[in-house]
């Protein structure tokens, strides 16, 4: 996505693909359908609250640090979507504080177990998002491979919560969903930057970051080759899950082939639409 000047217009296009991206609504929707595949191809049903919760919880997370990084981060290198925020900001401030109330009316409604999980899992989230936006620096985690980790994590929670016993099958399409979600970043950092990986000089690219972008067709074919072998050979794993990660990578490699091609906010729109390839599994799911 080119970089944006506080001079230019936040996007030019209205679309709804836009405005989902503009409005922080890709991530929390892409959280919850997961959450909800993941069970459903293991044959569980959550109920409302879950998937609900995620996405609440997923909204106030991305909008916090879209209106932390419009704050913080110069003027002149503030993508559209920091941008968006940062000129609505009193309004996804009034949002994130209804956010959280109805987040708190959720919580009694889940289950203990995921409560617990969530619990351990917002305690390393609440200190990276501290380590990035307060120290800015993030030496030993690189943010597109925390956001991947984390985001992954969250959504295969309520299962094994209800499952314990699934831990062990669920770990290789865990970790193969938290590469494509890493993946995603990447892709997006890439087109941000298409000419200066290493800047703005305030923040500059991990090193990690920096070797793997010269390497994400590969590391997009290497998900889609590896999704594949799991659904085709491995009976432990449920293979509508690596199945639909592998057919998000193939999307998000044909975005990147066409990225000269799509406005920039389209595209970054796109690349979090490319996630919910697990809607095209639905009629399987039973």
């Amino acid at each position: 996505m080119a970089t944006a000047t506080p001079t230019q217009p936040v996007t030019r296009t209205r679309s709804p693909l836009a405005l989902w991206h503009l409005l922080s609504l890709d991530a929390p929707t892409v959280a919850a359908l997961w959450t909800w595949f993941i069970a459903r191809a293991n044959h569980l049903s959550l109920p409302l609250s879950a998937t609900l919760a995620m996405a609440i919880a997923v909204w106030m997370l991305y909008a916090a640090d879209r209106l932390l990084d419009a704050q913080s981060t110069q003027p002149d290198t503030l993508e559209p979507r920091h941008l968006f925020h940062h000129r609505h900001r009193t309004a996804f401030l009034t949002g994130i504080l209804i956010a959280s109330i109805a987040l708190a009316l959720l919580l009694p409604r889940l289950e203990p177990e995921s409560i617990r999980l969530y619990l351990i899992l917002g305690g390393l989230v609440f200190g990276y998002f501290i380590l990035i936006h307060a120290t800015r620096s993030a030496h030993r985690l690189p943010k597109e491979i925390a956001v991947g980790i984390f985001f992954a994590a969250a959504t295969f929670i309520p299962t094994v919560a209800r499952q314990p016993q699934l831990r062990l099958p669920l770990l290789a399409p865990a970790l193969l969903f938290a590469t494509l979600c890493s993946l995603n970043c990447l892709f997006i950092y890439a087109w941000e930057h298409p000419d200066r990986p290493a800047i703005p000089i305030t923040h500059p690219a991990h090193a990690l970051t920096r070797a793997t972008l010269r390497h994400l067709p590969a590391i997009a074919v290497t998900i889609a080759l590896t999704g594949t072998a799991l659904t085709l050979f491995d009976h432990n794993t449920p293979w509508p899950i690596p199945f639909a990660t592998a057919t998000a990578a193939i999307l998000l490699l044909t975005l990147h082939h066409r990225r000269n091609h799509i406005h920039p906010t389209t595209l970054r729109a796109a690349a979090d639409l490319a996630l919910l390839a697990p809607i095209l599994l639905l009629p399987f799911l039973g």
